[in-house]
């Protein structure tokens, strides 16, 4: 038992906020911005003095914690103009996750350091600043329950969705203290306006995400047409209620099953081609809630389709491209498949699927199908064969710099991800596109399927 809590090293894997590549481009401009909006702050309490000597860094790490998770919450609405400022929704819910890590640090340091100001000037009636300063400690225990929860993989996704939505509250009451306490500037001043701005943002973007997203913003109406298992695998088609979702190839869509048991909000690559007017998705059984939808009766179910997101680029133009792609990193190389044309060998894609053995290979026969059409060159390295990714797949099949000028597209698991662009970048390849997107992440093995029979079997004796 303790073996399963503890998992493996890769469990507990840190996976830091990534731009988008190693040159300065537009996908930059959203992590800087946010860098930016945080360090300036340090300016607003340069030079305060506490009873202890200078309150600058205490100050300014409360009003850190506060940023943080107003920019964390402005990142979980899932704004498509974002994205191209931070690269993708992928890297958007990455800096999401660490804006929120990091600002439980800074609650911490700050509080830690219990700063009492001198000469500073009040936000508020004594009164008032007392009762928010009380709430400030309620929130900050409820941050790190919350965000405990959070990060660990040990909850089912249902559990940590619902207490996911409560981090408004921390931030609510942590706000409020903020704007109450004794500050070296006024509330109405310049420096008051920037932080004001930042809290409402947050408590907005908030009730935004927790009303607006699951209530109103619903997404575009579909039904199940088809719902065929194969393996560990559902294969599931949505036909078009009025108009069809417009998407690229390499985009997801956010799946709402319009069911009781099943209705809460799960993230999808997208297997179909942009040209179809029926949405095609590769579902396999990894938590408590895809192993529900293996088992559910779902043809004619009615589902809200929310995006297209992601900026995905597994197509190069007028490159020679490389595909790699592990586990359900299929998928989105499936909808590039479905878009193309048969082409002579050499100008078609050359397709490397990691998988642990063939027959348990998503969609191998599409893509199998593929190959004999000449669509693309399709290489299974199947582990349990002895075939594994490694830097000398690359180098036995396109030479030394057999790779130069390619455009390389990767998708599957992050250690996977590291190798393709180590290897690819050896060989002198001109762009790598990656696509490493979990919307939970977190630390720890998932535990999610043993809780829930946990659970269930807990009800049973109940």
């Amino acid at each position: 038992m303790i073996g399963r809590l503890v998992g493996r090293p890769s469990d507990w894997q840190l996976r830091r906020p990534l731009v988008r590549g190693p040159r300065p481009g537009l996908a930059w401009l959203g992590p800087l911005a946010l860098f930016a909006s945080v360090a300036v702050s340090w300016l607003a309490f340069d030079g305060a003095v506490g009873e202890d000597g200078s309150a600058t860094f205490a100050l300014f790490t409360g009003a850190a914690s506060i940023l943080l998770m107003a920019w964390s919450f402005i990142l979980a609405i899932r704004l498509t103009w974002l994205e191209p400022l931070f690269g993708g929704l992928d890297r958007m819910y990455r800096v999401h996750r660490w804006c929120g890590a990091v600002a439980v640090v800074a609650m911490f340091l700050h509080t830690s350091s219990d700063p009492e100001l001198e000469r500073g000037i009040r936000g508020a009636r004594e009164a008032v600043a007392d009762t928010a300063q009380q709430l400030a400690g309620v929130a900050q225990v409820l941050l790190y329950v919350l965000v405990g929860i959070s990060i660990l993989r040990w909850f089912p996704y249902r559990y940590w969705r619902w207490t996911h939505k409560l981090l408004g509250i921390p931030f609510t009451f942590a706000s409020f203290h903020f704007f109450t306490a004794e500050k070296p500037y006024a509330n109405g001043s310049a420096w008051g306006w920037w932080f004001a701005s930042f809290m409402l943002a947050g408590i907005v973007a908030w009730v935004v995400r927790v009303v607006g997203r699951d209530m109103v913003m619903t997404g575009v109406p579909y039904r199940v047409e088809i719902a065929t298992r194969v393996g560990s695998t559902l294969d599931l088609r949505l036909a078009p209620e009025d108009q069809p979702l417009k998407f690229k190839s390499g985009q997801f869509a956010v799946l709402k099953v319009q069911r009781r048991d099943l209705r809460e909000p799960h993230i999808f690559t997208i297997a179909a081609a942009p040209s179809d007017p029926e949405l095609r998705f590769f579902i396999r059984d990894l938590g408590d809630w895809t192993a529900k939808m293996q088992h559910a009766d779902l043809g004619g179910t009615r589902v809200m389709v929310e995006g297209p997101y992601g900026k995905f680029e597994p197509i190069g133009h007028g490159t020679p491209t490389v595909w790699v792609a592990g586990g359900v990193g299929i998928t989105p190389f499936l909808s590039a498949t479905a878009g193309l044309t048969p082409r002579p060998d050499g100008q078609r894609p050359v397709l490397f699927y990691s998988v642990s053995e063939r027959a348990d290979a998503m969609a191998i026969d599409v893509l199998e199908q593929a190959d004999r059409d000449g669509v693309v060159d399709l290489v299974v390295l199947a582990s349990a064969e002895g075939n594994r990714f490694g830097p000398r797949v690359f180098a036995d099949r396109f030479g030394v710099e057999g790779l130069k000028g390619a455009h390389v597209a990767a998708c599957g698991p992050a250690g996977l991800i590291a190798a393709v662009e180590r290897a690819a970048r050896s060989l002198g390849a001109a762009a790598i596109e990656r696509e490493d997107f979990d919307i939970r992440q977190g630390f720890g093995p998932d535990l999610s399927n043993d809780v829930e029979q946990l659970i269930a079997k807990l009800k049973r004796h109940s």
